[in-house]
């Protein structure tokens, strides 16, 4: 288990996110840290798994890694999601992360 309230913490090679997910958001970015989550707004809206794929999609961007290797480990039918990224490319600095823009 990771950092208590970190939003992400490492296994060997994979990168756990936990996530807040906000569906029929305006955009597609990351929030604010929220306790343990970092919120991800998507514009998808949760139907028929359309907002899980999307969260795969960004996350594999994200972290310049294939969809293959992003796995929704948990939280399929909740806004409250751990996904697994394996190892990624790209770490994004924490500012990006965050929404904040120097």
């Amino acid at each position: 288990m990771g950092a208590p309230g970190a939003f992400f913490y490492w296994q060997e090679a994979t990168l756990i996110l936990r996530l807040k997910v906000q569906p029929r958001a305006s955009r597609n970015a990351w929030g604010e840290v929220l306790g343990d989550r970092i919120k991800l707004y998507l514009t998808t809206p949760p139907v028929e798994g359309k907002a899980n794929a999307a969260v795969i999609a960004f996350i594999a961007e994200a972290f310049g890694v294939a969809k293959a290797q992003v796995h929704l480990h948990r939280g399929q039918m909740g806004r409250d999601k751990e996904v697994h990224v394996h190892a990624p490319k790209i770490i994004p600095p924490l500012s990006a992360l965050l929404g904040v823009h120097p």
